[in-house]
């Protein structure tokens, strides 16, 4: 089947992309490459891949390429889902014989709800949905398809029996040729990373149990399956011939450092080619290890630091003990690694005292930069189960405003969701317009022209950023 891969066009500066940990409007532009969509477009000889919203097309831009096919893959979530919907039904009023499929943690765990919104879907594909996509698009009858909830011929829908875990990562295909060949990568970019970027993973699942992260809790699950290193390096090698450009290489791995003896032996190799790379860490990772990544290219570190108080990591199941993430911190320090932390306002526990803890957590531990979220009660995680329970948030509740600005969506009898969503600005505010801070940033644009140009632009997008969210 003549198939495209669609991250549907969205609101202005909406980053849907697999490595979101939240899908919404950044405080600065930055877009993630839709991975997901990647690999089962690498898997389907012919296909296309279409990455709306970082390379600004509407619906007008991508009509002819919608006309000419037979099956069209959608990536959704819960933010963007209505407005996915109203895509498919675009797509059938242009296209009536196509036939559309929805995938991502949304459809992964309600399914059948999907088909309650709109007639326009004709299937969804359950958790890893890679080789489930492959063999509609080869044509098998959907009948025998693990792994997908459809509609049938009579109206009626039919739940397959789920698809087996893929252990075997290296049955995967590179995604790196259809960035190539699909995607314009100068449009990928993030605040904390080298410009030009590329992203990918060496191995799916996370072991940590955090109570709100979607990804585990809906398709990757918790045995963190892994790439061979030999695997992982052929594909670095490709981008270092074909992608040249590239200035950095991300790894999306949920947690690339809960396997130690794995990470220093990858990041062994990747020193041997001498690429500059980054990936995600829990901040427990021992400064023995950190010392084997760093003298073999590590620039940076993506940490979910969450909470700086002690009972609040405990509730979400975090596994980490503020000590060491302390500890952790001033290794990266001295070893001169970047950190990039992230931080989440309104899990269970919290209070005014709490966030003016993790304010003073952050301060001390003093990332390089920063993003602090609101807490997302996300369908299929824990932490929504729990909301529900305790009646912390409306069930119908949205994630975003209409132009995307997230907004805080539990509500606690102790701390209302207005003084939750204001706290984020306090946040940032506090941690970033201090001297340190400004005289750090300064200092890093006095020395490179192009960090210059792009600091002011982020700064601009900032201050956007703040004002939307107080209109919101």
């Amino acid at each position: 089947m003549r198939t495209l891969f669609l991250q549907a066009p969205s609101f202005d500066g909406y980053d849907g992309g697999a490595g979101a940990r939240y899908q919404m409007k950044r405080e600065v532009r930055s877009f993630w490459y839709p991975t997901w969509l990647a690999q089962p477009a690498a898997l389907v000889e012919g296909s296309k891949l279409i990455d709306a919203p970082p390379h600004d097309l509407s619906f007008k831009d991508i009509e002819a390429d919608i006309r000419g096919k037979d099956l069209i893959i959608l990536h959704t979530s819960t933010p963007s889902f209505k407005s996915d919907v109203r895509t498919a039904e675009m797509i059938k009023d242009v296209n009536p014989t196509a036939k559309i499929g929805f995938i991502g943690a949304k459809v992964a765990v309600e399914p059948e709800k999907a088909f309650t919104e709109t007639s326009a879907i004709d299937f969804v594909a359950r958790n890893e949905f890679d080789f489930t996509v492959k063999e509609i698009a080869d044509g098998r009858d959907w009948a025998n398809v693990k792994g997908i909830t459809y509609r049938n011929k009579e109206g009626v829908v039919v739940t397959n029996d789920d698809r087996e875990v893929l252990h075997n990562m290296d049955l995967l295909p590179f995604v790196s040729p259809i960035y190539k060949r699909d995607l314009d990568i100068t449009k990928y970019f993030g605040g904390y990373l080298k410009h030009p970027y590329i992203s990918f993973y060496t191995g799916r699942g996370c072991k940590s149990r955090c109570t709100f992260c979607l990804w585990p809790q809906t398709v990757g699950g918790h045995n963190y399956r892994v790439r061979s290193i030999e695997h992982v390096i052929e594909e670095v090698k490709y981008v270092q011939k074909e992608l040249p450009q590239v200035k950095e290489i991300f790894f999306d791995d949920d947690t690339l450092t809960d396997n130690l003896p794995r990470v220093e032996a990858l990041a062994k190799e990747l020193g041997k080619l001498g690429v500059v790379w980054s990936c995600n860490a829990k901040a427990n990772v021992p400064r023995k290890t950190l010392e084997v990544l760093k003298d073999n290219g590590l620039r940076l570190l993506l940490v979910g630091y969450e909470s700086g108080n002690q009972k609040i990591l405990h509730n979400i199941k975090k596994g980490l003990l503020v000590d060491v993430a302390k500890r952790f911190s001033k290794d990266c320090r001295e070893l001169g690694i970047v950190i990039h932390g992230t931080f989440i306002l309104g899990l269970p526990g919290e209070t005014r005292e709490t966030i003016q803890e993790t304010l003073e957590f952050a301060k001390e531990v003093n990332p390089h930069t920063i993003q602090v979220s609101l807490a997302a009660p996300y369908p299929g995680t824990f932490l929504y189960k729990q909301a529900k329970e305790n009646g912390w948030f409306a069930e119908d509740t949205d994630l975003l405003t209409e132009d995307g600005t997230q907004i805080a969506p539990l509500n606690y009898p102790h701390l209302g969701h207005t003084e939750i969503f204001d706290s984020v600005e306090d946040f940032y505010k506090k941690f970033y317009f201090r001297p340190s801070k400004i005289a750090s940033i300064v200092g890093e644009m006095i020395t490179s022209p192009e960090m210059m140009k792009r600091r002011l632009r982020e700064g601009v997008e900032f201050f956007q950023f703040l004002r939307n969210r107080e209109e919101a």
